[in-house]
């Protein structure tokens, strides 16, 4: 009966964790569009400030996945790092999302 009950709670576990997934517009609404604007276009107060990249522009949109990870982990110039602050999977979705705003 307990090995049952084991094997019910990790195929539980283990969907749970498969069912979540970081949404990449709600963490980019959180902790990126405060600079980088909604849209990505940089035209906040902040973004004209630093003098932000459009994040649709081609320019940005050329890089690879894994180096957009590294500036958002690690930081780049003026932008801090955020690896302490967002997950891994958080991260990815955030890059994913930018994707999205190619222009």
């Amino acid at each position: 009966m307990k090995k049952k009950v084991v094997v019910l709670i990790a195929i539980f576990a283990l969907a749970a964790a498969g069912l979540y997934a970081a949404d990449g517009a709600a963490v980019y609404k959180a902790k990126c569009a405060s600079c980088h604007g909604a849209d990505g276009s940089g035209q906040t107060a902040m973004g004209k400030a630093m003098k932000l990249r459009d994040l649709g522009s081609a320019e940005v949109q050329k890089q690879t996945d894994k180096e957009l990870v590294a500036w958002t982990a690690d930081g780049k110039a003026k932008m801090p790092a955020y690896k302490a602050k967002l997950s891994a999977d958080e991260i990815n979705a955030v890059v994913s999302f930018i994707r999205t705003l190619k222009k």
